[in-house]
């Protein structure tokens, strides 16, 4: 929607200035953009008398600007000057003076700049300097946005408040957003503190000499500990369990500890506890601290025995080599015997696919799904195993405009170049911070490979660590001799515990999720006899879904909804030596699927089957996708002051892989096959068959999403209808579930929400956006 005001400071630049050399004019639209903000400053760079202008606020502007003192009430040496600042003030939303009155700095002015200057945390006269002046006319929001936090807001404000007279410190947004900028605001002021002589916001020796000496731990207090809190709260949440979070504080108390514990946890560093190098070059910058001990690796040049050996000698246990270059005798690309070679110096090995990626020209989803298959050939040919990951690499610095337009729908494509050749590998990531987490969430990347040694990238300037790394790339060591052979670069990679395995062994094919398929098929069998034997009358199938769940799903409240479990076939399981599989590998996604809850919800939907009129949900429902959403929205209902909008939480945290949540990415995929299971079973099939047909080579996995939406909704607006009836319908046993689910934890419960002013219209956004979540799923396949 257009803006007056701002529109009449578009027509009034672009008229006042159109024929100064440099000049751009900027679109008259009403909408305050960088054209915008760049025609006012080329305006006031003509005012203070530079030519040709230019769209930048640099250094001349500033030093010019600077010499006119403070402009404030009443100042009108230049009233063009004056009606520049008050129409920047108009585009950043404050009232800057009564409508067609600019020039004049009065007081509805020294208002508004008063008001500017709160909420950058300065305060102060309502005056405008040359550093104010520069931070008016750029983007920068100074109230919290979309997706902001008034934790982080208050923790910029502080920056600016503490900071912003020194002269290497420029003042910051204060928009609730963790952002490049943010990063080096916090990185400016730290090095005030360590007393750096010429600040920089750059990582660079004498801040890394300084960090060395700056140990902070439980009992220490002050700016540093303020700066060290600051920049954990930018990193969090650490993605452990549904998310761990901490406070800004200027004392280093047990919660610190407790959260450094567990960033340092998932970031594969010591876990000390305390704020030492290491921890602090990890919150601060991509490559962490680029001399620390790792395991993993990658290189453009082949692996003989002797690099084997060295590599093995000096620590490294797997290393990372590329599937294919147009001239396969070039080393970059994998040589005959080579992996073999690997392998038999107890070393591991993942692969990477690249043909050129060092431009967003070199994207799009028909180029992703040439490369997928030309991958997939590779990959066959070498002998990789089903199931092992490739990492598809974007070599530079993509910004999100870009990832958007290009890499995204790159890697739609590569998926599916993949699925069309039966899933037997599955894509990874290579890339910056925000492009690992782009295209995991977008795409289901199942592993990101992060390029963080490139920590001057904008992609991994104010991004935490994806939550799916597996490697992450933090220095190159160039011309590394070894004996015997020629010299090589090598590139360190951590190397992150429990996440990809990488390849151990060759000429594998089969399934990732063989384990699971055996034992329930030898539950199954079990089943059969034990039924035969005691004259049971429940169906096998049932009592092999009921040992699963029993552990972790048989307490009073599944009682409650579907029933008890056979405790006589579950202590026969037992003494057969069967014992619960708490996860295993989907073949078509590479990601860990709970078996306990996705049998769990096979057991309710065969217990109760699907209502008959899709629109409808019912007791089966809770044990799957019902019972999460009502979860998920105790979780939405306890984030309103980040997220009024019920859609906008579904669209940042439902189902996205790497995402903390309660409701996650392999939530939706065990509530969609434990439905198809029971389907399947209810259809005739024996649970065996069913996990066979659903988790073998080629299985009937790859379209889950497309069969669980058709199957039990068919149409959006049923989807949608479903989730609003499964959060409001009275009916005890709902009741019952929303009572556990919901108000037990605090939240609103549904029926009062729709009764409030407004309340209607929030539930509604958040079903929408539950199903819009799970057509993304199927339009993704």
């Amino acid at each position: 929607m257009a803006d007056e005001q701002v529109l009449r400071a578009q027509k009034w630049v672009n008229s006042h200035y159109g024929g100064v050399t440099g000049y751009v004019a900027c679109p008259e639209n009403g909408q305050t953009g960088w054209g915008t903000m760049n025609s006012l400053i080329m305006a006031l760079q003509h005012e203070l008398g530079i030519s040709p202008v230019v769209a930048s606020f640099g250094a001349t502007t500033y030093a010019r600007f600077d010499a006119l003192g403070d402009i404030g009430f009443e100042w009108d040496t230049n009233r063009d000057i004056v009606a520049i600042l008050q129409f920047g003030l108009w585009c950043k939303g404050y009232w800057a003076v009564e409508p067609e009155s600019e020039g004049w700095f009065t007081g509805v002015t020294r208002d508004a700049v008063e008001k500017l200057r709160g909420n950058m945390g300065i305060n102060g006269a309502g005056v405008i300097n040359a550093k104010i002046a520069k931070a008016l006319l750029n983007m920068d929001a100074y109230v919290v946005v979309a997706g902001g936090t008034d934790k982080i807001r208050g923790i910029q404000q502080w920056l600016n408040q503490n900071y912003w007279t020194k002269s290497a410190y420029s003042i910051g947004p204060c928009d609730g957003i963790y952002s490049r900028d943010v990063q080096k605001s916090l990185m400016v002021a730290l090095q005030y503190e360590l007393g750096i002589a010429e600040p920089n916001g750059n990582f660079g020796p004498a801040t890394q000499a300084a960090l060395r000496t700056a140990t902070l731990g439980e009992g220490d207090s002050g700016t540093k500990v303020s700066l060290f809190t600051a920049a954990c709260v930018f990193n969090e949440p650490v993605p452990i369990g549904n998310g761990v979070r901490t406070t800004f504080k200027s004392s280093y108390d047990s919660k610190t500890t407790e959260f450094v514990k567990l960033f340092q946890e998932f970031s594969y560093i010591p876990q000390s506890g305390k704020g030492d190098y290491t921890t602090w070059a990890q919150l601060l910058v991509s490559m962490g601290d680029p001399d620390r001990k790792v395991t993993g690796s990658d290189t453009r040049f082949v692996i003989s025995d002797a690099r084997a050996k060295w590599l093995h000698a000096n620590g490294f246990r797997v290393v990372g080599r590329y599937l294919y270059h147009p001239d396969p005798s070039y080393e970059k690309q994998i040589q005959p015997g080579e992996l073999e070679t690997i392998l038999s110096n107890d070393l591991r090995v993942f692969p990477i696919f690249q043909i050129h990626g060092r431009d967003a020209s070199d994207y799009d989803y028909p180029t992703g799904y040439q490369h997928a298959l030309k991958a997939h050939e590779q990959a066959e040919g070498f002998g990789f195993n089903r199931g092992t990951t490739i990492y598809f690499a974007v070599d530079y610095d993509a910004t999100q405009e870009e990832i958007d337009e290009y890499i995204v729908p790159y890697f739609h494509g590569v998926a599916s170049g993949l699925a069309g050749q039966g899933k037997k590998y599955v894509h990874g990531v290579y890339g910056s911070r925000n492009v690992c987490v782009n295209i995991t969430n977008k795409t289901y990347a199942r592993y990101s490979f992060v390029s963080g040694m490139s920590w001057g990238f904008s992609g991994n300037l104010g991004f935490p660590l994806p939550a799916n790394w597996s490697f992450n790339q933090i220095k190159e060591t160039s011309g590394i001799q070894i004996s015997g052979s020629a010299p090589i670069d090598l590139d360190s990679d951590a190397w992150r515990p429990d996440s990809d395995p990488a390849t151990s062994s060759l000429n594998i094919d089969a399934s990732p999720a063989s384990d699971f398929i055996a034992l329930v098929a030898g539950l199954y069998d079990a089943a059969v006899t034990y039924k035969a034997s005691k004259g049971s009358d429940r169906d096998a199938s049932k009592l092999v879904m009921e040992f699963m769940r029993h552990k972790t799903y048989g307490g009073v409240q599944w009682q409650a909804l579907i029933g008890d479990y056979d405790h006589g076939f579950v202590t026969y399981a037992r003494e057969k030596g069967f014992a619960v599989l708490p996860e295993f590998t989907d073949p078509v996604t590479g990601y860990r699927i709970g078996a306990e809850h996705m049998l769990a919800t096979a057991d309710g939907h065969f217990v109760i089957d699907q209502p008959g009129n899709p629109k409808s949900a019912n007791v089966g429902d809770i044990t799957g996708w019902g019972g999460d959403l009502m979860t998920f929205y105790t979780d939405w209902r306890n984030s309103e002051e980040k997220y009024a909008s019920g859609k906008a939480f579904c669209e940042a945290k439902l189902a996205k892989p790497g995402v903390s949540s309660s409701f996650g990415f392999t939530d939706l995929v065990e509530d969609a096959d434990g439905y198809l299971l029971a389907r399947a079973v209810r259809g005739g099939k024996d649970i065996a068959t069913a996990v066979r047909e659903r988790y073998g080579n080629g299985g009937s996995a790859l379209r889950r999403f497309t069969d669980y939406f058709q199957q039990r909704w068919g149409t959006a607006e049923n989807c949608k209808l479903a989730a609003w009836n499964d959060l409001t319908q009275e009916d005890p046993i709902f009741d019952l579930a929303r009572g556990y689910f919901i108000t037990l934890d605090g939240a609103l419960y549904p029926g009062v929400l729709i009764n409030m002013p407004g309340g209607s219209d929030k539930l509604d956004s958040f079903v929408q956006g539950f199903t819009d979540a799970v057509l993304a799923r199927v339009g993704a396949e």
